[in-house]
């Protein structure tokens, strides 16, 4: 019978790929998947650190597994990460989970195999965790996680520095992959049926910046454009001071990439965005918006908000209240300003009271979530095409999918729809989901 595993992902969407990484390097070793952490044979922890809530979060979870390793004494407990990777970490996990057996870092996943066999062998907690990114390695292992959309890695690491994000400092430096890797890949996963890619990347716009050939990351999506039989290519995340004409004009006159423009403002303030050191100003932002929606009849533009960022005063909160509505953002994913250890905004003056930031983000929503209703009732009466994705959370006789412009959109219908591209006639509009009426059999 066969050893079993489970990978336990939080964060980002990186990490989650990292653990279809860590997976598949799982299964290679003979491991076969398994839901019941009772069952198992190894728990590999993929770890976050963006929030010191989920650093709480993390460490409470693998207290939670001594008891686990107590009842099975041979039990494999791995954890790894961006979490681990900060300094010091490793001790403080030793001190307060000595039944951990192996730490490792974010650079060095593909040691998974040798740590585990030597933690077995050795019974010493493994520890690898080194500061140098090394070479980017290829051909891993990956157990995808479904068999319609896939994630694909083009790039490690960021350069940018914002005050308040700790990833450059636990993800390193920026380290693209060649394009022959990612092309050579995004065609074998066109072969196995997928139909959606997602290109990975703290910032993508950078990609190929440290190439001594100039091949940018609008030259890598020319290259992709329409191969494999791939329908739709999307990807995250992008830098607005880095999202260049070049780019918004492959885009357009692209056939698979689709016209769903997530551009994180941060703050509408330009004293803020200073003190985030971002790079770009609200007015160079906005101009950005104008040149993308010059380009494109039908396009969605989306972003992030910070709210309560150190420093923030009235008219600094006014400021981005004022750019959201110019701007008239589809969505926006707006965040409380949390404080994290090691980054150079958690030791600012003028850190904002709780109360004053939830009250702000409270205002905020509500003039977002009237922007995303009244840009979603525009599209009442259009014909829309979406990909299928699965039942939606309310019934399992309403399926759900998103357009291009990445719209939820929830119809009637059965399970033989899942994984087509169809096309839709929107009825309703909610302010985060669209309602319609299939109008053409699955394709």
């Amino acid at each position: 019978m066969k050893h079993k595993y489970q990978v336990v992902t939080f964060g980002c969407q990186m990490n989650e790929h990292d653990s279809e990484v860590l997976a598949g390097t799982m299964e290679t070793l003979g491991y076969e998947h398994s839901e019941d952490l009772e069952k198992c044979d190894a728990i590999i922890i993929n770890t976050c650190c963006v929030r010191e809530s989920a650093e709480n979060r993390i460490l409470g979870y693998v207290g939670n597994l001594k008891r686990l390793k107590r009842i099975k004494p041979g039990l494999v407990i791995a954890i790894g990460g961006c979490m681990v990777q900060q300094p010091g970490m490793a001790e403080k996990i030793r001190k307060r989970a000595s039944h951990v057996d192996i730490i490792f870092g974010t650079h060095h996943m593909h040691r998974l195999p040798q740590l585990i066999t030597e933690a077995i062998n050795g019974g010493e907690v493994q520890i690898n965790i080194e500061e140098n990114e090394g070479e980017i390695p290829e051909n891993l292992p990956i157990k995808r996680q479904g068999s319609m959309k896939a994630q694909v890695t083009i790039m490690y690491g960021c350069n940018n520095f914002c005050t308040y994000c700790i990833v450059p400092y636990v993800r390193g430096r920026e380290r693209s992959r060649a394009p022959e890797a990612i092309q050579k890949e995004i065609a074998a996963l066109g072969r196995e049926g997928f139909k959606e890619i997602m290109l990975l990347g703290q910032n993508v716009n950078s990609y190929g910046l440290d190439f001594e050939v100039p091949f940018d990351f609008a030259d890598l999506l020319k290259s992709i454009d329409g191969k494999g039989g791939i329908e739709r290519i999307r990807y995250m995340t992008s830098h607005p001071r880095d999202f260049t004409s070049k780019l918004i004009d492959t885009i357009a006159g692209s056939k698979t990439v689709c016209e769903h423009f997530h551009l994180p403002i941060q703050a509408g303030s330009n004293k803020i965005l200073k003190l985030m050191n971002r790079g770009y100003s609200r007015e160079t932002y906005l101009s950005l918006i104008e040149e993308i929606r010059k380009k494109f009849s039908l396009c969605s533009i989306t972003t992030d908000i910070i709210v309560g960022f150190p420093g923030e005063t009235d008219q600094d909160f006014t400021d981005t209240l004022k750019l959201m509505k110019e701007a008239q953002f589809d969505a926006a994913y707006t965040f409380l300003y949390s404080s994290r250890s090691g980054t150079p905004a958690a030791k600012m003056p003028e850190q904002i009271p709780l109360n004053v930031k939830k009250e702000r983000l409270q205002m905020l929503m509500e003039i977002q979530n009237e922007i995303s209703l009244s840009i979603n009732q525009k599209l009442i009466g259009q014909t829309v095409e979406i990909l299928v994705e699965g039942e939606s959370k309310t019934s399992d006789q309403i399926m759900s999918g998103r357009t291009r412009t990445n719209k939820i959109v929830n119809f009637p219908g059965d399970k033989n729809t899942v994984g087509k591209l169809i096309h839709v006639d929107i009825k309703n509009a909610k302010t985060w989901h669209l309602e319609g009426k299939m109008i053409n059999s699955p394709q």
